[in-house]
């Protein structure tokens, strides 16, 4: 009974699209890009096309759209792979990950070093559609990149600096669009720190029992119980964050409705987080895909 009333929490499942559409070759490299979850490409790309509709004062132009959006794929596929590559030994040991590809030996090392270095060429070519100032941006990232599958091994705070990189793309966005970055800007990037550090948290409660018993950190330890106290919090500074930063951007009047609107979403997840139902929290987790579209219709709503 208890076999069956437990639902499976693993992030691949077997029989998917990839499996019966792709040659065997492509599989482990389409999940290594993890273009089968593609939940982390929209988690990233909303808030850059928020951050390009506020700095174009409407909508941007499809260049430069075409541009971060493409670069949004990229990076966030290249950050999965070198998270896969970091965590290889523990990814086995965890029910979320216990079948990706470098986890479950479909591919070894060497070829998956191999891709990261052609995704991370492929993102680097973006950088000749994009102006110097916007490049020196964008190349200021890669520590945060390179750095973050190494942080839950020496601090609880992963989440921040996966925050910091996912949504790097919004500052860049104003460097391209407007040429300067200004505060206003700056705290909607901060804002999308502390939203990111919500949901990651939650998402981080779905390996709490794993990640405790190999010894690696997150927010989700350091908060235990606690954990939708905090939650709660942070989602609460993303909205002051976000309203603050469109004040000083000078939104439009409907920008305060939107923020309205993803305060009472995000107070909905928190009211709904139990942190003993992993399978729940992972939903609430996907919930906030809604989130990105509210703040790009946010920010469109606000250039009225």
């Amino acid at each position: 009974m208890t076999t069956l009333s437990r639902p499976d929490l693993s992030d691949i499942h077997r029989g998917d699209w990839v499996d019966r559409r792709l040659p065997a070759a492509w599989r482990p490299y389409t999940r290594l890009a993890r273009l089968d979850r593609p939940v982390g490409i929209w988690l990233t790309l909303f808030p850059c096309w928020a951050a390009l509709i506020q700095a174009s004062h409407g909508l941007p132009d499809l260049r430069q759209l075409a541009i971060f959006s493409l670069g949004a794929l990229l990076m966030r596929s290249a950050g999965s792979t070198i998270n896969d590559i970091a965590d290889r030994k523990f990814d086995g040991h965890v029910e979320r990950t216990r079948f990706r590809p470098l986890a479950s030996g479909e591919i070894t090392t060497l070829p998956a070093f191999v891709f990261l270095a052609v995704e991370l060429a492929l993102a680097a070519s973006l950088l000749f559609f994009l102006t110097p100032y916007t490049r020196l941006i964008a190349i200021c990232v890669l520590p945060l990149v390179f750095v973050y599958p190494l942080c839950k091994r020496f601090t609880h705070w992963p989440q921040a600096v996966l925050g910091a990189a996912f949504n790097w793309g919004m500052l860049m966005a104003w460097a391209e669009a407007a040429g300067h970055i200004p505060v206003g800007a700056v705290l909607m990037w901060a804002g999308a720190i502390a939203w990111q550090i919500g949901y990651d948290t939650i998402y981080a409660y779905v390996d709490l029992k794993d990640d405790t018993r190999l010894g690696l950190k997150s927010t989700a330890i350091l908060f235990g119980r606690h954990g939708k106290t905090f939650i709660g919090l942070f989602y609460a500074l993303a909205v002051g964050a976000w309203s603050l930063g469109g004040w000083l951007l000078e939104m439009s009047p409907p920008y305060a409705i939107g923020m309205l609107v993803i305060a009472v979403h995000l107070a909905w997840q928190t009211r709904r987080i139990d942190l003993a139902r992993p399978d729940m929290n992972y939903r609430l987790f996907l919930a906030n895909i809604l989130t990105g579209v509210l703040l790009a219709c946010t920010a469109f709503a606000g250039t009225w």
